[in-house]
């Protein structure tokens, strides 16, 4: 998939793309449907959302914050996709107060579960919304790569701090409520009835490398894409991933 988003931002994003685009090439062929129905839990602007969109897709973006469903609304229109991007105000503990129980083929949970007060309800409402056979993407915050920046940037005791809280946290400034392994993450997924379709580390090298060398040295962007897409299915590179993103698959049977 050539990735629909400016080139630095999708030093961030490429890899969930590439996972992405394999599992809805897949339900694609499964379901017989060019167009399928995918559900974006705080979607936000619609930086997934209308990239989806663009392919073909209906989806509906659930989020709390009415500011970024009004961007979502805007951006869907400039992008003229307005007809197949659905935006309302809500989050995943209320999911089926605005969406449809068992009525997605895909759901994207991305940058939540950090958030909610409760993880397992999150993913449990999240593979609730599926239809059978469907495919949960789930993207969190990775415990790993926030201790090794802590350290980077030489706040050691911040580091250890994070290290050993558990949520993960560096401190009370830390604006990030949780974060996760990638055994956290797939037992979340495995206990709301999913099967693990695979796990990778996202921003393994680039919230490291200096910007100024990515923006200026000749071919830094390229060879720094394949880089992160080398080393995101490698297990010894979740463990320092700034993002963790896990794919979960229903069985023909499971869903609503």
């Amino acid at each position: 998939m050539s990735d629909p988003m400016r080139p630095r931002a999708a030093l961030r994003t490429a890899v969930v793309w590439d996972v992405l685009q394999d599992a809805l090439e897949r339900r694609v062929k499964a379901t017989g449907r060019q167009a399928l129905d995918v559900l974006d839990t705080g979607g936000g602007s619609g930086n997934f959302a209308v990239p989806l969109a663009r392919l073909g897709h209906r989806v509906t973006v659930v989020d709390p914050s009415p500011n970024a469903l009004f961007a979502l609304e805007r951006r869907a229109a400039e992008e003229g996709v307005a007809e197949r991007v659905h935006g309302v105000q809500g989050d995943a503990r209320g999911l089926f107060d605005v969406a449809e129980r068992g009525g997605y083929d895909v759901v994207l949970c991305h940058g939540v579960l950090e958030y909610v007060d409760d993880p397992a309800e999150g993913v449990r409402n999240t593979v609730a919304a599926l239809r059978p056979g469907g495919v949960l993407s789930l993207l969190a915050a990775g415990l790993g790569g926030a201790v090794l920046a802590r350290a980077l940037a030489g706040h050691f005791t911040e580091a250890l701090q994070a290290l050993g809280d558990p949520n993960g946290r560096w401190g009370e400034g830390d604006p990030v409520p949780r974060r996760f392994t990638a055994e956290q993450l797939t037992g979340l997924v495995r206990g709301a009835g999913l099967e693990v379709g695979a796990v990778h580390g996202v921003r393994v090298f680039s919230d490291l490398v200096p910007g100024v060398l990515v923006d200026t040295e000749p071919g830094a962007m390229e060879a720094l894409l394949k880089l992160e897409a080398a080393a995101a299915e490698l297990a010894a590179f979740h463990s320092v991933a700034t993002q963790l993103h896990v794919l979960g698959e229903a069985g023909e049977a499971a869903g609503a």
